[in-house]
């Protein structure tokens, strides 16, 4: 191969629009969630028993002779509670969860036990036999529905109402009309905060604090989903962004 084809310009300047081009398409999505979307434990346990009990027939249920029903419909309380306690409280250390842990396990091994074993206690053995509550395939299939309409609301609406950064930018796109707010990208803080323990489990959701350098208020986005990896992302660009502004100043 000779010098002219190793050093050609029309290439060298091909491969650089092409580098440039990436760096320009590049962008970071940041969609702050309502905390409804940490509520898909109980779909999936919704759809399980609706499936359950459609295949089993269970459309009219006796609660005093058909078991399958009472446990399906415990096992969906349950997790609706479970899933109710991360929307309605934060659990910023590790002590609260082991707390309700512990709670959680003793009152539901109790249950059990005494539903497993009458003779222990028979008073509150009565008592906790007549409480079986119990719902069908439509009940289920109803809540799933319900549940997953709730889902569609919320990713349609995040359209209207994220962040991107882009190049030396970082933009809010908000509004039925796509309403656009520009920030200057550089020297932009970005700051991750993890305020609820069960949330960042359930999605790796947490907090970006972010600082733009022409604004007095920082922009606090609740629920980012992967936040650890967003963050990653943001701080790479960022990165990328003071090294080349350097090298254009450097140049000039």
């Amino acid at each position: 191969m000779s010098d002219t084809q190793q050093n050609d310009p029309a290439t060298d300047n091909t491969s650089t629009a092409t580098t440039q081009g990436a760096r320009r398409t590049k962008r970071i999505l940041l969609v702050p969630y309502p905390k409804f979307v940490f509520m898909y434990p109980t779909l999936i346990v919704s759809l399980v028993c609706s499936i359950v009990l459609w295949m089993g027939g269970h459309t009219a249920v006796d609660p005093a002779t058909d078991t399958t029903p009472v446990v399906m419909t415990g096992l969906f309380i349950a997790v609706l509670m479970a899933n109710m306690f991360v929307l309605v409280f934060d659990f910023p250390r590790a002590t609260s969860l082991t707390l309700v842990f512990v709670i959680t396990t003793l009152v539901m091994g109790l249950w059990l036990l005494f539903l497993a074993r009458p003779d222990l206690m028979p008073t509150i053995t009565d008592r906790l036999q007549s409480i079986r509550p119990v719902a069908n395939t439509t009940f289920f299939f109803c809540m799933t529905v319900a549940i997953g309409v709730m889902y569609i609301a919320v990713f349609v609406s995040t359209r209207f109402n994220y962040w991107e950064l882009s190049n030396n930018e970082l933009l809010h796109h908000h509004g039925l009309l796509s309403d656009l707010k520009r920030y200057p990208a550089p020297n932009l803080r970005v700051d991750k905060e993890i305020n609820d323990v069960f949330e960042y489990m359930l999605l790796g959701a947490g907090r970006l604090i972010l600082h733009p350098s022409t604004e007095k208020r920082s922009i606090v986005l609740d629920n980012v989903l992967f936040v650890g990896r967003k963050e990653a992302e943001m701080t790479k660009m960022l990165g990328s962004i003071k090294v080349q502004i350097g090298n254009d100043s450097s140049l000039s």
